[in-house]
């Protein structure tokens, strides 16, 4: 929902009533994940997409009539065999699409949640997606980690589904992960009947790229197009300037092992981390190196390099006393087999190793795999058709 957010917030300030298409859950080959939404003004102006253009069409007009004032709803769209090409998904997939009708009045915690996403704190929004009350449908639950003040605002119409929907909700937060969650009608975990769509807006993961050389500019810029919160560090103020870094979010001039081990100490490094090396330069990456990698956890640890330089940086972590189980946590050399050589070229290359390491993809062309392009993840939520 991050990419119409903007406008969402801007509709919402002028008192003007939007639709709101949201994916919420997904099986097989779906195009979108989670969280992708389509918002529709009563100009016809459409903003975002939740398929990819299978069933935008279908999304639209169901949006139109909620716009109109039809109830909200929740529709699946998938593969048919008798007409593919309709209503449906051609890459075999499904989706689950609730479409509601968002306004000052149906959503009044609206401003206070745009302002934590813009802010990078957390937030989770809980959305009433299926009900046997039809007054409950659609109603918003917005929730925050447990040591702030304001945790849970919002009302369901019963107290322990909202006390459920908290604590499942603050779960999903804490690992920055949207879904659809299944509960009896008043909240009962192993009932059915009530389904919830939580929104988890988590502040963006962030890339740490050590060493201001020309590669690391095109490698910040990457890192800035996934969506990452970079920051380049060096110990060379003539060379770490955010002139010559403008993608990055900030560029630090610090000797790299200091500021990574002030920013573990902080509590800003974790498993969505990713820590690019890219300083050539053994007094700098060594002691960079020796603290990466023996940290508990961490996304993703590359270190730019020919292979001459991979061996003898190995020889100098192993003698440090580096266990190979730590230094296989290395990618190094950094990047994929892309025939990569420039600057921009390689941050293909490393965003790509990146990417396959993140979910656990093989690297391999497609047409060599058999296996479904988008993976399954877990997911809460029930198989049955809805009707």
């Amino acid at each position: 929902m991050r990419e119409i957010l903007a406008e969402l917030v801007e509709c919402w300030s002028a008192g003007e009533p939007v639709a709101l298409g949201t994916v919420v859950a997904t099986f097989g080959s779906a195009p979108r994940q989670p969280g992708a939404s389509m918002l529709v003004r009563r100009s016809g102006a459409v903003t975002g997409s939740v398929s990819g253009g299978c069933v935008e069409g279908a999304v639209y007009e169901r949006a139109d009539e909620v716009l109109r004032g039809a109830a909200p709803a929740l529709e699946r769209y998938g593969f048919s065999d008798e007409d593919a090409f309709a209503v449906g998904l051609t890459c075999g997939g499904i989706l689950d699409i609730y479409v509601q009708r968002i306004s000052r009045e149906s959503f009044p915690e609206l401003a206070e949640v745009a302002a934590d996403v813009a802010a990078g704190r957390p937030v989770a929004v809980a959305t009433v997606v299926e009900h046997p009350d039809p007054a409950v449908l659609g109603r918003h639950l917005v929730v925050r980690p447990r040591d702030t003040s304001a945790r849970v605002v919002g009302a369901l119409g019963s107290l322990r589904l909202a006390e459920a929907i908290a604590t499942d909700a603050q779960g999903l937060l804490a690992t920055g992960q949207s879904g659809t969650l299944t509960y009896g009608a008043d909240g009962e975990r192993l009932g059915k009947g009530a389904r919830v769509f939580v929104w988890a807006a988590a502040p963006p993961p962030r890339m740490l790229v050590f060493g201001a050389i020309d590669y690391a500019s095109a490698v910040a810029q990457m890192g800035s197009f996934l969506g990452y919160d970079v920051t380049v560090c060096d110990a060379r103020p003539v060379f770490a300037t955010a002139s010559r870094f403008p993608a990055a979010d900030r560029v630090v001039v610090s000797w790299p092992h200091k500021f990574l081990a002030e920013e573990v100490e902080a509590g800003r490094v974790d498993e969505s981390t990713v820590i690019c090396v890219l300083t050539h330069d053994p007094k700098f990456d060594g002691p960079l190196l020796e603290l990466a990698l023996r940290l508990p956890s961490v996304g993703y640890i590359g270190a730019m390099g020919s292979r001459k330089t991979h061996a003898d940086r190995t020889q100098r972590l192993r003698a440090a006393g580096l266990t190979q189980a730590e230094l296989d946590r290395m990618s190094s050399p950094i990047g994929l087999d892309l025939a990569a050589r420039t600057p921009e070229e390689t941050a293909v290359s490393i965003a790509a190793e990146i990417l396959a390491r993140r979910g656990g993809a093989t690297g391999l062309p497609l047409r060599e795999l058999h296996s479904p392009i988008h993976a399954e993840r877990p997911r809460s939520i029930p198989e049955e058709s809805i009707a």
